[in-house]
């Protein structure tokens, strides 16, 4: 007799399809925000960082908007299989098609990748719950999102140290199409899995009692194009940027097409969408904090902190002689200290100026290199490895805890998980409040450590609150909705992913940074109060799954 399996056999191809799809798009997103603001001479765009958040953040917003819209599609027309093959494909010409120099590919590449992203993530994570859907399994749903997470997360470590080589060896082409190939593996790796989930591909043709969803989503499809281009075009900004307003104004309709749904639900049904809609709204101000890593948390990586390196491998920095004339220029670029670019004859006349880097600003005059010589630095997108590192070390910890209290009868429910989720993650902040502080705000480099302590408190919290996000929607959902709902889930995520562009864009307003990181702990220590405060309401629901 076969020994009964601890895990569905089909877990283990979606998580290394999940771990390929993570490499390509950390990948991509750990070098975006540095590939807009790195002067044009260095290969970027040049761009300022309030541009360059703007577009981060509208961009990452944008990769979670369109998941409702596929997941949708997928559970009513297309499957779950043919969309998770539909949206890898596309993603993967994206990430290649960003690394040509040319503002027509840039744009494209981002419209390529955020439609294919839709199509992706809602149904991967769908035919996973399906997986566990089965009575042998069921018990182990939480678990089983958490392993799924260890493996997204094992590709987002392990994909910076390729961008960092490719960008260092090749270039930026070089490092976006190494994360186009890592997409295309993830494809490849789906369909030779394929027939451990062929079963729970529950892809149905349209009903007739379909047809009033499906008239509601494709309304809600144009007004929602129509609100963004009148957010686009009117005469000046209601929230800081063209982008920004487009964004709300299609979020509206999208928001009220959810609430038609619960309208419609039946009475059996209304309690799980309620719980789900209501822990929505709440941890959008998780993922406004969460993903500041790729701008605030990136550009302190990038000036204020220590990344002296002494290896020859690592990125060089040195200064270049520059014209008095060539310095007038460049004026509106001079971000540094007059006494260390200027160098005198005896007479006391400017005869050249050295053009530092911005990252010598806040460095100790005595670890400036001397003529002829470089400084050796480690990339930046390095540090957007140590979350994922610490994903992948404190997921076993966190299984093997919630394992012990389970068998105790004394495991949290999935909401009570997400409200201690929020509570650690608003700790992390306070970690680079004191970061500023000990530093002087910024008049001196920062230790690395500061940056890895806080990442290491925000992944305690991330692991409490992200995968178990999936977990209840896999439990919660009407059977049928059941992609939707992980879009729903996705939405929420897109309004905090544009939430932190728009925090992010601040980052130069605030003259003393701790500001901006104790604005960070209040918006999440106000989420955990109200998710704390419903708690008791929330998990009568839960009880009953």
């Amino acid at each position: 007799m076969a020994k009964e399996r601890k895990y569905p056999a089909g877990l283990y191809y979606l998580v290394f399809t999940e771990f390929w799809e993570r490499f390509g798009y950390y990948l991509m997103i750990g070098i975006f925000m540095l590939y807009m603001t790195k002067p044009t001479d260095d290969g970027g765009w040049g761009w300022d960082n309030a541009t360059g958040a703007d577009i981060y953040g509208t961009f990452i917003a944008l990769v979670y908007l369109t998941p409702f819209m596929g997941g949708l599609l997928a559970d009513l027309k297309l499957g779950y299989r043919f969309s998770i093959t539909l949206g890898g494909t596309l993603m993967g010409i994206g990430y290649i098609l960003l690394g040509v120099h040319e503002k027509w590919a840039f744009y494209t590449a981002l419209i390529v990748m955020i439609v294919g992203n839709g199509f992706f993530k809602p149904n991967i994570s769908t035919l996973l719950g399906n997986l566990y859907n089965d009575p042998k399994y069921k018990a182990k749903k939480d678990l089983g999102y958490n392993i799924f997470y260890m493996g997204i997360n094992a590709g987002a470590l392990i994909c910076n140290f390729v961008a960092a080589y490719m960008r260092n060896k090749y270039g930026w082409g070089g490092a976006f199409t190494a994360a186009g190939i890592g997409m295309f593996i993830g494809v490849i790796t789906f369909w030779f899995g394929n027939k451990h989930y062929k079963h729970v591909d529950v892809r149905r043709e349209p009903k007739p009692e379909d047809k009033p969803l499906l008239m509601r989503f494709a309304s809600v499809l144009g007004i929602a194009v129509v609100a963004g281009i009148v957010g686009w075009i009117i005469p000046g900004n209601v929230m800081g940027s063209d982008s920004t307003d487009a964004f709300f104004l299609a979020c509206i309709p999208v928001i009220y097409f959810y609430y038609t749904v619960y309208k419609s639900a039946s009475e059996v049904e209304k309690p799980n969408l309620k719980t789900m809609f209501t822990i929505f709204f709440i941890v959008i101000l998780f993922w406004a904090v969460f993903k500041q890593n790729g701008t605030a948390l990136t550009t302190y990586a990038e000036y204020y902190t220590d990344r002296e390196a002494s290896t020859e491998m690592a990125q060089i920095m040195k200064p270049m002689e520059q014209t008095e004339e060539l310095k007038a220029e460049n004026k509106e670029r001079d971000q540094y200290d007059e006494q260390f670019r200027r160098i005198k004859d005896e007479s006391g006349n400017v005869i050249k100026c050295m053009d530092y880097p911005p990252y010598f600003k806040n460095l100790d005059a005595d670890r400036y290199p001397k003529k002829g010589e470089s400084l050796y630095l480690y990339n930046t997108e390095l540090f957007q490895s140590i979350n994922p590192f610490f994903v992948v070390s404190l997921t076993p910890l966190l299984i093997m805890f919630f394992s012990a209290l389970r068998k105790r009868g004394k495991e949290p429910t999935t909401a009570t998980k997400i409200a201690y989720g929020l509570l650690i993650s608003a700790l992390s902040t306070v970690v680079m409040v004191f970061a500023v502080y000990a530093t002087d705000n910024g008049m001196q480099k920062a230790s690395p450590w500061w940056l890895i302590i806080s990442y290491g408190v925000v992944t305690v919290g991330e692991l409490c609150l992200s995968p178990m996000g999936l977990s209840m929607v896999s439990k919660l959902s009407p059977v049928k909705l059941t992609a939707l709902m992980m879009g729903g889930w996705s939405l929420a995520t897109s309004i905090g992913n544009k939430l932190s562009g728009v925090l992010a864009k601040n980052w130069d307003k605030f003259d003393n940074k701790a500001n901006y990181f104790w604005l960070n702990f209040a918006l999440l220590m106000l989420a955990a109060f109200v998710l704390f405060f419903l708690l008791k309401r929330l998990n009568k629901v839960f009880d009953n799954h």
